[in-house]
């Protein structure tokens, strides 16, 4: 599988209409491991309220001596370039990415992935989907502080790895793709296990 660019936004808020970016990270994912990343925060001038700082850690002090917002979009979409993506809950951190790179006159060049809509379908039986609940519940590597963005987008990164291991070894689908994600996150759950027999071991599975 691969490569994918998975990424996490930490936020002053939860719409880029409000609220500006105050760090991101990214993980490029390749044949099931993890294999670049980049990581920084980002200072666009915005004023993080206290319950933010709480959650995520990042202050205004140490927004102040951060790069440039534009500084860091214009590096991040180069790290990225036309590298397919992926976030959980994908939704969030697509109206960032396009509001950022808008700020600096540039288009995301390619579409995104959710593992959030992903797990909903793969992984019924877990408590809960929220990231942090799904990557000890599937016992994997605990990366770091949660609500930074580079652990958040490592623990992603990870948690689509296992969903792909799992597509092959329990369904049989030989090879998974950006695309083939992109697909079945549009599946509607009653319908996943049809699908995912339809796909077994068939050239289908390659988009």
């Amino acid at each position: 599988m691969g490569p994918i660019a998975v990424i996490d936004f930490e936020t002053t808020g939860i719409s880029p209409a409000q609220a500006r970016a105050t760090e991101i990270g990214v993980v490029i994912v390749e044949g099931g491991q993890i294999v670049a990343r980049y990581q920084s925060l980002m200072n666009s001038g915005a004023w993080v309220p206290h319950f933010i700082e709480q959650l995520t850690g990042i202050s205004n002090a140490m927004l102040r001596e951060a790069p440039p917002a534009a500084q860091v979009m214009h590096e991040v979409a180069d790290f990225v370039g036309d590298t397919p993506l992926l976030a959980h809950n994908a939704s969030f951190d697509q109206k960032f990415w396009d509001a950022e790179l808008g700020l600096i006159r540039r288009k995301r060049l390619q579409p995104f992935a959710c593992s959030l809509l992903l797990a909903r379908r793969l992984l019924p039986q877990a408590p809960n989907h929220k990231l942090g609940t799904l990557n000890r519940w599937a016992q994997l590597p605990d990366t770091g502080q949660a609500h930074r963005a580079l652990a958040d987008a490592e623990m992603a990164a990870n948690l689509t790895c296992f969903m792909a291991a799992l597509l092959r070894e329990r369904h049989g689908i030989a090879e998974v793709s950006h695309g083939l994600l992109c697909n079945l996150q549009k599946v509607p759950a009653a319908k996943m296990a049809q699908a995912l027999q339809r796909l077994r071991g068939s050239s289908e599975a390659v988009y």
